[in-house]
């Protein structure tokens, strides 16, 4: 079966209310039934779900929502809620979570399983996935070589009805935190409003590459794997939107992650840890990639996409700690005019 047969299968799952029935599950006991809260996209938290239930008959109940909502949920629910991990689509809920102790520590060997960088200081959470911010563009409206080199060029009048954004996105905040710490807080404002003064807001990732795909607008700041959702739908030969990586360690080349983590309050640790650690394992990393264009965090496993390699998109050197202040970031973007 191929990597796209795979994804297709995956939405075949059925929706009901918050709470996802995953198909093909194994019959399991009440004490074998894990509870996720899902903040990621439905097709990879899905597939590492279909994987972890076949290999183990630990039956997996999906919570879906927005990170940012789920994290807020599981504050509010406190010791009462019945979530067992939390599965976010960025780093800035799963720290929140973690500040308020509210994530129990990652074992030990589950964390010796990828890159020290992708996971907490204090490993109350661990990295998942990575994702790298790009510029997609428009091939007939624009060349590589009139694009600019900083992302802090684009919120310029030169580029005035010219780029997309998508401020309500976690990785944009990230993108405004980190540069802050390259740049100082009053470049990260000035970029913020130049992208309110001559950009244009999009609602969604997706929204802003199919305008892009569609000609209505030259430029769009976005992560790359959205491009490829795009290009599932309608095939790579078709896409007039191409991607520009910036590199160079500009702030638009920044590399962010998904993350888990175990629910301290979680009456089935055992289990919950046992599911994280498959999710950062081969064959959970695997079940992953091959769902969504992200790059997988364990060394050695490879995705079905033609992913630019990550040792040559030359990012900036900040941790995930440097770019998951959200409480900052809404901030900014206040300063700035834009919330």
């Amino acid at each position: 079966m191929s990597a796209l047969d795979r994804r297709a299968l995956l939405r075949s799952g059925v929706t009901l209310g918050a709470a996802t029935v995953v198909p093909f599950a194994p019959r399991a006991t009440a004490a074998e039934v894990l509870t996720l809260y899902n903040g990621q996209h439905a097709e990879p938290a899905t597939a590492v779900v279909q994987a972890f239930m076949a290999a183990t008959g630990v039956q997996v109940a999906i919570r879906k929502g927005g990170s940012a909502q789920l994290a807020n949920q599981i504050i509010e629910e406190g010791a009462a809620s019945p979530a067992d991990v939390f599965f976010s689509e960025e780093t800035a809920p799963v720290t929140t979570l973690a500040a308020r102790k509210l994530l129990a520590p990652v074992a030990a060997e589950t964390l010796r399983q990828i890159p020290a960088a992708y996971a907490a200081n204090d490993g109350r959470w661990i990295g998942v996935t990575a994702r790298c911010r790009v510029v997609a563009y428009d091939a007939k409206q624009v060349t590589p070589a009139e694009l600019p080199s900083s992302v802090l060029d684009y919120a310029t009048p030169a580029w005035k009805d010219r780029v997309a954004y998508v401020p309500t996105s976690g990785e944009f905040q990230s993108q405004a935190l980190a540069i802050v710490k390259l740049r100082g807080r009053e470049a990260a404002i000035a970029w913020l409003k130049g992208l309110k003064d001559n950009g244009r807001i999009y609602n969604g990732n997706v929204a802003a590459v199919q305008a892009v795909q569609r000609g209505e607008i030259a430029t769009a700041l976005v992560n790359s794997y959205y491009w490829y959702s795009v290009a599932d739908e309608i095939g790579e030969e078709n896409m007039r939107c191409q991607l520009h990586y910036l590199g160079a360690k500009d702030p638009g080349a920044l590399v962010t992650l998904s993350a888990a983590g175990v629910l301290a309050s979680s009456r089935k640790p055992e289990l919950a840890q046992r599911f994280v650690a498959f999710m950062t394992g081969t064959a959970g990393q695997q079940a992953i990639v091959d769902a969504v264009a992200e790059y997988p965090v364990r060394p050695g496993v490879v995705s079905p996409y033609k992913l630019k390699p990550m040792d040559q998109l030359d990012p900036p050197d900040l941790t995930p700690d440097d770019v998951s202040d959200a409480a900052e970031a809404l901030a900014l973007q206040r300063e700035a005019g834009l919330a």
